[in-house]
Order: C-alpha cells, then sequence, then structure tokens
C-alpha cells in the first residue's frame, strides 16, 4: 500500500470535498458529512477531512503505480469545483 497526503488551504473546504462526494456518489462508493468524507475509487481510495481553513486529503493507492494517477484525479476533480481559486497541492 502506498499513501500520500496534502493540505490545502482554502476557506471553502467543506463545500469542495462535498461537491467531490455528490459528483462520484453515482459511481463509486462514497461516505460523507460536512467535514469528513470517504471515496471508493479503482484507483485506490480517498479520505478527505474539512476545516474552516484547510482541505486535508489522504491518499492510499494498493499498487504505488496508481498513485500519480489517483493523485491527478482527484486534483482535477477540486480544481474544477475551486474554478474562482488558485489551490496549492503540496503532496507527501
Amino acid at each position: 500500500m502506498t499513501k500520500s497526503h496534502a493540505v490545502v488551504s482554502t476557506p471553502h473546504a467543506g463545500r469542495y470535498l462535498q461537491q467531490l462526494c455528490k459528483h462520484w456518489a453515482h459511481r463509486f462508493e462514497t461516505e460523507f458529512s460536512a467535514t469528513e468524507a470517504r471515496i471508493a475509487l479503482p484507483l485506490g481510495e480517498t479520505r478527505l477531512a474539512a476545516d474552516a481553513e484547510t482541505l486535508t486529503i489522504d491518499l492510499t493507492a494498493q499498487d504505488p503505480a496508481h498513485l500519480p494517477d489517483l493523485r491527478d484525479v482527484v486534483v482535477r476533480h477540486i480544481e474544477r469545483f475551486a474554478f474562482r481559486e488558485t489551490l496549492r497541492f503540496e503532496w507527501s
């Protein structure tokens, strides 16, 4: 299992978390509240946490080769919802 973590500064973290989950709920297994989420994607699992200032993203991929693709798909979708601001994703 390979993991990756990012903390993104945004005052709209809860909104983006919920939009992402609602967007994917019809295709993938999702569980979410206003502040926490879990999405089971074919590439791996995405867990999100939102507070007043940050969106925390934790990714887990069974296959290390899938982690870059999982990061890309999550980032692309969040950036679509955040088109009014520029977000910085720094992965560790």
